[in-house]
Formats: structure tokens, C-alpha cells, sequence
């Protein structure tokens, strides 16, 4: 930092100082502070919605991983019981119909998620620092304005001895307000512009994101409906009488009844 621009900041960290207490006047205007609200709010919900997109693509990859290990697992199991039975070819079908799904994750929905998603997201949340530093620069800008109204004003009412020290005041009233309507205006007006922009910027991320969900969910259930066949045509019935519950507390119960398993 420079040495005028330490002194800028000196002055301005007084000026703000004595606002606190009462001794310079703080301009308050409305209109900006209704359109900066509503742009933090914005700034805020789009950093919100980055985050839950990438969480959303992370807990897909978790979910075909786990998938995945499940399968795994599963087939361990009837391999040791019996390799040719249907539940040993179900695992297997399962394992396929998983890893499909696994690999089409990617195929279907990684990369093609992360240029119609995250990427409009990144780039309408790069914004915000220029945005905010705009809106710092306008603050300073407002102190440096607040700070030579007051002085001017007490130059009027109390005249120095100095013939020039009240024009010199209020060149520079008038400059500092110069510098701060125009960055305090173009504020006011874009600060609304880039809110509206945001459904039709958002718009076309929204109906892909969809789009791929749907796309994913259509194969998902193409690809596990393929295991079903080497299920008994009864299954699904027995499961929505609730029979299949019954058979797995008949097994649990035979568990327990075990010597190895007994209650202690």
C-alpha cells in the first residue's frame, strides 16, 4: 500500500470512528441498502446452491461405489453357498447391472453435470468478488464524501481565518460527491440487472439437471429389472403382503436358535 493510500485508510478508519459517536453525519441510502440486501441474499443462495450441486454429484458417486461393494459382498456369499443356484446367478446379474450403472455415471451424468451445472454456477459465483469490490470501493468512497461534507460544514459555520480554506473545502466536497453518485448510481442500477438475469441464466442448468436425473433413474430401473428375472414370479407379491418380512424372521429365528448364536 502506498503512502497516500495508508492515509486514506487512517482517514477513513477516523471517519468512521466518529460516526460511531455521533460527531460526523453517516449518509444513509435507502435505495442502495434495499438492492445490497437483496444481492447479498442472491450472493449467499447461489454459494448455497454450489455446494449442494457438488454434494449431489458426490453422494451419486458414493451411491454406485457402495452399490458396487454391495455387489461385491453379495456374491461372496452365494458363491460359497452355491455357484450355480439363482441366487448366485441374480449376484452376479446384480453386479453387472451396479457396474454398469457405475460406468454410466460417468458416460451419462459426471462430465456432462459438471459443464451444465457446476461450471454456470462457478462462473456466475466468480462475479460476486468483483460485485463486492465494487460495493467496498463505493463505502469508501461514501466515508470520504461524509468526511468532507463535515468538514466543510463546520468551515461555514464557523469561518477560518484562512480566505481559503472553505473553497478548498468545497472543491473537495464536491469532488468526493462527484466520485461517490457516480459508483453509488451505477450500483443502484445494475445491482437489479444482475438479479433478473439470474432465471434465464440458471434456466438451461435446470432442465439438464433434470434431464440427466431422469436419464440415470430410466436406466437404473432398466438395468435392476433385469435381475428380477432369476427371482421367483411370486417375490414381488410375497413383498407387498408383507410375507417376505415373515421368511426373514423365520431365518433370524433359527439363527438365534443356534448354540453359536443363542442369547447369553
Amino acid at each position: 500500500m502506498s503512502w497516500a493510500g495508508f492515509k486514506k485508510s487512517v482517514n477513513r478508519a477516523g471517519t468512521t470512528l466518529l460516526q460511531k459517536t455521533g460527531q460526523i453525519e453517516r449518509t444513509v441510502d435507502r435505495d442502495f441498502a434495499e438492492e445490497e440486501a437483496k444481492y447479498k441474499t442472491y450472493e449467499k443462495e447461489c454459494q448455497q446452491l454450489q455446494k449442494d450441486a457438488k454434494g449431489y454429484l458426490d453422494a451419486m458417486r458414493a451411491m454406485t461405489s457402495a452399490q458396487g461393494r454391495l455387489a461385491d459382498t453379495i456374491g461372496v456369499f452365494y458363491d460359497a453357498a452355491d455357484k450355480t443356484s439363482e441366487g448366485a446367478m441374480a449376484a452376479h446379474a446384480y453386479k453387472r447391472a451396479v457396474d454398469d450403472l457405475d460406468s454410466g455415471l460417468g458416460r451419462e451424468m459426471d462430465a456432462p453435470y459438471r459443464t451444465t451445472v457446476m461450471e454456470p454456477l462457478g462462473k456466475m459465483c466468480a462475479y460476486f468478488p468483483v460485485v463486492n469490490e465494487h460495493i467496498s470501493k463505493r463505502n469508501k468512497k461514501l466515508l470520504d464524501y461524509d468526511s468532507a461534507r463535515s468538514k466543510m460544514n463546520k468551515l461555514i459555520a464557523k469561518p477560518s481565518e484562512d480566505p481559503t480554506k472553505l473553497p478548498r473545502a468545497q472543491q473537495e466536497f464536491d469532488d468526493t460527491k462527484e466520485v461517490f453518485d457516480m459508483l453509488n448510481e451505477q450500483l443502484i442500477a445494475e445491482l437489479p440487472q444482475l438479479l433478473d438475469l439470474r432465471v434465464p441464466f440458471f434456466d438451461p442448468s435446470f432442465e439438464a439437471m433434470i434431464r440427466m436425473q431422469c436419464k440415470f433413474a430410466e436406466e437404473g430401473y432398466e438395468k435392476l429389472s433385469g435381475v428380477q428375472r432369476y427371482f421367483a414370479d411370486n417375490v414381488r407379491d410375497d413383498y407387498a403382503a408383507g410375507q417376505l418380512d415373515a421368511q426373514v424372521e423365520g431365518v433370524l429365528q433359527e439363527m438365534r436358535e443356534l448354540t453359536i448364536c443363542g442369547a447369553s
